[in-house]
């Protein structure tokens, strides 16, 4: 490729995100160039396989692929560059285990996980019909608009003539968080410990700093469309995604890291990768955190105001410490569901290793692993300060010490684990950081403190002219569901500064 040309848009970086806005684009007629820093694309979707065993590298619970309605993300950027992918249904979403016997499973069918959770709370059933119902009117909202770019007028307008109760109905909802809701209506402080869990599953925070437009969709979502497990596993996604990017006429290169935007007179022109290649583009559009947007790949001494604000109300979210196991299928009791949440005491829920995620994506789809044998993928939260400065021999022993303390607690709900186990694989924070490309190889951003709802979020569009922003840093946030959003986003309004 002649080192001149020029592209409509290039998006460093392919996770979902960054893939949603490349085809989204490309869909359009855009010249559109996607550079990644690997060898396949996803990101913290992508896969990796080892003796017969195919492993997501995060979670497999995934919203966004069904069948109807507007927030089915997912399938929607899919149908865009006419590529589809098969999915199972998951019949439950979460099984939680939890302090004083809480012993819950988030059943698909809405009516069944509101009797399950009021046979635990009898006394606050009023209340929890209340405070679910009022998570499906923000979801029904959502559900009646088409997800764009808040940041385009037109669109704004056109959609609010559209549904102007739906609309009006969000706006209330934006400055607001799940606990201050869940406080009206209930009042047993162990079923708000069991709405802070909820939200802390997949926003990394409890109830309090949890926007209730998030929650609105992820706590009905899973009702609607559902929980549903791509076949072939999570890093089918993105390949389809790519697939469908070609076929539309859009390029991706591998192994090709970004190391500097280029800007002329302040406005972003291009990219360099660290071979000193060079390419341009009309729009530039980054697929990785803020952090390392604005400090890494920018000059870190001319980090514009409004990213020192944000930092100023969010953080990085901790990291992942995480067992891929491939175990004997005896080790797994009859009916056995696929995700799982262990917790032994509230006061660590949020502590490094306090909260232990599980996915045993075989029980979707056997062909993920050898016969007679399951995945079990168990992830907890770690900092990446306490896995620093070790040598070689102690970063394994660590490592070792760490997974059997993690396996001892799996044996609780899975006995036999240990004594099951055919292949483990250990990565640590500094295997996030090094593989996905992401600092400190946080999750994400949380904030600091308490903020209002949604609000503190950033857009797409950045302070430098022509540089975007996509991915878990910015709004709504992280989850594959909610960084397709911001893909669509972020795509709409590159293509009306396009004018395409």
């Amino acid at each position: 490729m002649p080192p001149h040309t020029l592209f409509d848009a290039i998006i460093i970086g392919s996770g979902i995100g960054g893939l949603v806005t490349a085809t989204q684009l490309a869909a359009k007629g855009a010249k559109v160039l996607v550079l990644e820093r690997y060898l396949i694309p996803g990101g913290s979707a992508g896969y990796f396989e080892r003796q017969g065993y195919r492993f997501d590298v995060g979670a497999s619970m995934i919203f966004g692929m069904g069948q109807k309605g507007t927030t089915n993300l997912l399938t929607r950027a899919l149908d865009a560059v006419n590529v589809s992918q098969p999915s199972i249904i998951d019949p439950v979403q979460i099984h939680y285990h939890l302090p004083n016997e809480l012993d819950l499973k988030v059943d698909r069918n809405y009516d069944k996980f509101l009797q399950n959770l009021i046979a635990y709370f009898p006394h606050e059933e009023k209340g929890i019909r209340r405070f679910y119902n009022e998570c499906q009117q923000v979801f029904n909202c959502l559900n009646k608009i088409d997800l764009l770019s808040l940041e385009e007028p037109r669109y704004l307008m056109r959609v609010f003539l559209q549904h102007p109760l739906a609309c009006l109905g969000l706006a209330k909802y934006l400055p607001q968080n799940v606990g201050d809701i869940a406080r009206r209506y209930i009042k047993d402080p162990q079923l708000l410990k069991f709405i802070d869990i909820e939200c802390y599953c997949w926003s990394v925070v409890p109830a309090d700093m949890t926007p209730m437009i998030n929650a609105g969709m992820v706590f009905s979502d899973r009702h609607y469309g559902g929980v549903n497990y791509p076949k072939g596993g999570v890093g089918q996604i993105a390949q389809k995604l790519v697939e469908g990017l070609e076929k539309a006429g859009g390029e991706i290169y591998y192994q090709a890291r970004v190391t500097k935007i280029i800007t002329e007179n302040g406005q972003a022109v291009g990219v360099q990768l660290a071979n000193g290649k060079v390419f341009h583009g009309k729009r530039i559009v980054s697929n990785a955190t803020r952090w390392d947007t604005f400090e890494k790949l920018l000059p870190a001494e001319t980090i514009p105001d409004n990213e020192n604000n944000w930092q100023q109300r969010y953080q990085k979210s901790p990291s992942f410490l995480s067992l891929h196991m491939g175990v004997e299928a005896s080790v797994l009791p009859a009916g056995t569901e696929c995700h799982h949440i262990l917790l032994e005491d509230w006061e660590n829920m949020a502590a490094s290793a306090g909260t232990i995620f599980v996915s045993i994506p075989t029980l979707l789809d056997p062909d993920l692993a050898p016969a007679g044998y399951h995945i079990i993928h168990a992830f907890t939260p770690h900092w990446i300060d306490d896995w620093q400065k070790l040598s070689p021999s102690k970063y394994e022993a660590k490592k070792e010490q760490v997974a059997g303390e993690i396996i001892d607690r799996l044996e609780k709900i899975f006995p036999g684990l240990d004594a099951g186990l055919d292949y483990l694989e250990v990565g640590t924070p500094r295997t996030h950081r090094r593989f996905l490309g992401r600092v400190d190889g946080t999750y994400g951003p949380i904030p600091r403190r308490k903020l209002q709802g949604l609000l503190g979020m950033p857009f797409n569009r950045t302070a430098i002219p022509g540089l975007y922003c996509v991915g878990d840093s910015t709004f709504p946030g992280q989850g594959l569901n909610a960084v397709a959003f911001s893909g669509f986003a972020c795509a709409h309004r590159i293509a009306t500064d396009l004018g395409l």
